[in-house]
């Protein structure tokens, strides 16, 4: 297997355990000085990132089969949990309600997540691709930042109202959505020199296998 194919999988890979682990943890909200923050949002907008870089390198195409992957994994962990909590628990285990509170807000976190997750991707793997286009190639940092700040006001937008609606005041929902949004899109600013380096080694990789095929 080429060198590059294993970078794409090992890409792959990291996108899918991401999107798994910022699931089961967003649950939680987390304080960070002034900050409310949902668990995952430190944690998701490296998702971003990774679709940026397989957009750049392998194309449109390919930026969606990642997603895809990604799609299968909420699901799965969605299936799981339904699973897990509807089988009937040993008398030994004494922490069923627990269980049930951990995974059971977790059900509505992944179809929020999942809701979420497949209209903000697919619009960051659509726009990286319209602004590549449009600037012929030229100025990565605004193909990667403009696709992604656009991107995760959606995702914001959609998971705050669909995970946590109801279940607190709407002044608070405004506040989660707002800090959520602010730190993601400092996230996105901050990526940028990672995007830089991780698309000039990859397609450093890609024309290193093009000579030795020639």
């Amino acid at each position: 297997m080429k060198q590059s194919e294993n970078y794409f999988h090992f890409l792959l890979t990291s996108f899918v355990a991401v999107i798994i682990v910022s699931n089961v943890i967003s649950g939680k909200l987390i304080q960070l000085g002034p900050l409310t923050l949902a668990g995952a949002t430190i944690f998701y907008p490296v998702t971003f990132l990774i679709t940026d870089v397989v957009g750049e390198i392998w194309g449109k195409e390919r930026g969606f089969k990642v997603i895809l992957w990604g799609f299968y994994g909420n699901l799965l962990l969605l299936l799981g949990n339904i699973f897990i909590i509807a089988a009937p628990g040993a008398d030994a285990f004494r922490h069923q309600a627990a269980f049930e509170i951990v995974l059971g807000a977790s059900s509505r976190i992944i179809i929020a997540s999942m809701l979420a997750y497949m209209v903000s991707q697919y619009h960051d793997v659509w726009a990286f691709a319209f602004w590549k286009s449009k600037t012929k190639g030229q100025h990565k940092w605004i193909r990667n930042n403009l696709s992604t700040i656009s991107s995760q006001i959606l995702d914001t937008a959609i998971f705050t109202i669909v995970a946590f609606y109801g279940l607190m005041p709407n002044e608070v929902l405004w506040s989660i959505g707002l800090t959520q949004y602010g730190v993601k899109f400092v996230f996105a600013i901050l990526d940028t020199p990672f995007f830089y380096w991780a698309t000039a080694h990859l397609e450093g990789v890609v024309r290193q296998e093009a000579r030795q095929a020639a």
